[in-house]
């Protein structure tokens, strides 16, 4: 829709915010807490900006008691949550879309779970429409803080009522 703005997730109320690395990971906690599944979000940003630690974080939120570790040579890691199977899947090593199948996708991607998914470029336009963006950017006159970019095509009743 022209002079539409997709809805931004309620702790993105901006679309983008400059953070620490604790307040990154609140923020994240905060995230995971206030995520409904089914939802997939995608983590995209370059090497060191962060993508593992927000997961990490957003894991913790989500009430995954386990220690989330990334995904890089596994591809994909499966984990608890308190409403959901968490997946959580690191796209870096694959080299197109065909990979994707082997590692399970479409299952993963129509579960009733919350997915997050580094490197997310890799699946391009197989992302599901309804994926919650977020980008990673280091800032280059503090390398200590993340600026991060939050929306995309978030359902509102894919959040719970508190940020």
């Amino acid at each position: 829709m022209e002079g539409h703005s997709p809805p931004v997730p309620p702790l993105a109320a901006h679309g983008h915010l400059a953070l620490s690395e604790s307040e990154l990971v609140d923020w994240g906690e905060r995230f995971g807490r206030a995520a409904r599944p089914p939802l997939v979000v995608a983590i995209a940003g370059e090497l060191g900006a962060g993508k593992t630690t927000l997961a990490r974080a957003i894991c913790r939120g989500y009430g995954v008691p386990d220690e989330v570790t990334s995904p890089t040579f596994t591809l994909v890691h499966e984990y608890r949550g308190t409403r959901s199977p968490v997946y959580h899947l690191d796209l870096y090593r694959l080299k197109g879309q065909d990979d994707l199948a082997n590692i399970g996708w479409d299952d993963i991607i129509s579960s009733e779970a919350l997915v997050l998914i580094e490197w997310p470029e890799r699946a391009a336009e197989l992302l599901p429409s309804d994926h919650v963006p977020i980008l990673l950017q280091h800032l280059p006159d503090d390398p200590d803080r993340r600026l991060l970019y939050a929306g995309g095509h978030v359902g509102e009743r894919k959040f719970g009522d508190h940020a």
